[in-house]
């Protein structure tokens, strides 16, 4: 058994080691180490190989400390799959540095995974982000709260939040109501981050002046958005057919960011999601970032994360593979099914990925994406070229 101290004198341990020391047991979780805290002084202690990892997963958390930062356990995670890397990750407190963060009427916004910092840089450099991985990790909420600041700023007149109508595998019948009310139930999860950050009355005077408009997919074709910051959420439930002609709504000063968990399609058939699809139809277009979630990323709760990781090894077990909410070859560096060729690695640069603690190794970074992807799968029976049909329309 060996030793490691660390002293923490300078730092509130509140902001080290969380409520009722909740980092701390998510590390005594991961790893066989036993940590205390006396008279302003960490102490680890265990065997060689663990320590060594707590240590360099601690050092990291205390750096990210000193800068400010409350270290939450999505930090922890990170931290402790960059550590067991043999600590030859970049260094977590990078991650944040150029990370915006927003402070609205309710509440203020800020990253609170490395992920979810290069996805908020992202929004802020790119017209077209895409925001692919399982559900608990932000993507919609920080798409929502970066529109809702790009408006106060004046940057954008409006902001349009759409999203297609698709039940999760159970038929509701016909709902009663307008327009509105039909589609209510659908959007809600949208309602819900709006009203985070800004009052009821706020709200709905820019619901009713149209500055703020939501609405399903299906009442897209045909416009034309000037000036607006557009979110495509659950966009795994959309067609090829549906992602072009959301995507080709965009005018003159517009934004777009497509939200969605390709491991969630509760389409009839699931391949032809054109959220897995258009990630190898765009990945060389310049101006199009693609940032991947991973479950390492969840600020929800502790088991839902958990849960992931767990539904993980059970498709490892069914189908051979392993399943983290991105799906096949979405990412650069990561072989494809069957042994298919990775796509490209990221150029210098480009952010780092961490991995978590507990989960298996996988993936490289996730940055731009310079050249094309592998070929899309082949196109359904109901997309196939027909008499008098040249071919398959997008």
């Amino acid at each position: 058994m060996i030793v490691r101290k660390f002293p923490i004198e300078h730092l509130d341990p509140i902001n080290l080691l969380g409520q009722n020391d909740a980092n701390v047991r998510h590390i005594e979780r991961v790893l066989p180490v036993r940590i205390t805290l006396r008279e302003g002084t960490i102490t680890v202690a265990g065997d060689d190989a663990a320590v060594t990892v707590a240590a360099r997963a601690l050092e990291q958390l205390v750096d990210l400390a000193e800068r400010g930062k409350v270290i939450e356990e999505a930090d922890v995670a990170t931290a402790l799959g960059a550590s067991r890397k043999n600590g030859n990750g970049a260094r977590l407190a990078e991650a944040y540095e150029g990370a915006p963060g927003y402070a609205f009427d309710r509440r203020a916004v800020r990253p609170r995974s490395p992920t979810q910092a290069e996805y908020m840089k992202a929004l802020e450099d790119f017209d077209v982000v895409f925001g692919i991985g399982p559900a608990g990790t932000g993507k919609t909420y920080l798409a929502v709260a970066s529109a809702v600041n790009a408006l106060r700023r004046k940057n954008v007149d409006r902001i349009v939040l759409v999203r297609p109508a698709v039940e999760a595998g159970e038929s509701l019948g016909f709902l009663p109501g307008d327009m509105q009310e039909k589609v209510d139930p659908y959007l809600r999860p949208m309602y819900d981050a709006l009203s985070d950050m800004m009052s009821y009355d706020k709200m709905r005077r820019y619901i009713e002046l149209g500055v703020i408009e939501i609405a399903p997919l299906a009442f897209m074709r045909g416009r034309t958005l000037h000036n607006s910051f557009v979110i495509l959420d659950e966009a795994q439930n959309t067609t090829v057919r549906q992602m072009k002609m959301f995507l080709t709504r965009l005018g003159v000063n517009s934004r777009a960011v497509v939200t969605g968990d390709v491991t969630q399609i509760d389409l009839k058939s699931p391949e032809a999601s054109g959220l897995v699809r258009i990630q190898s139809i765009l990945g060389g277009v310049p101006g199009v970032k693609f940032i991947y979630f991973h479950p390492e990323d969840v600020v929800r709760h502790r088991l839902v994360r958990e849960i992931l990781y767990a539904f993980e090894q059970y498709h490892a077990r069914v189908n051979g593979k392993e399943e983290d909410g991105v799906g096949e070859t979405l990412e650069p560096g990561v072989a494809g099914k069957d042994g298919e060729p990775a796509l490209d690695a990221p150029q210098a640069g480009s952010a780092p990925r961490f991995e978590a603690g507990a989960r298996p190794e996988a993936g490289a970074p996730a940055g731009d994406r310079s050249a094309p992807g592998p070929a899309p799968p082949p196109v359904p029976a109901e997309d196939a070229p027909g008499p008098g049909r040249s071919g398959p329309s997008l």
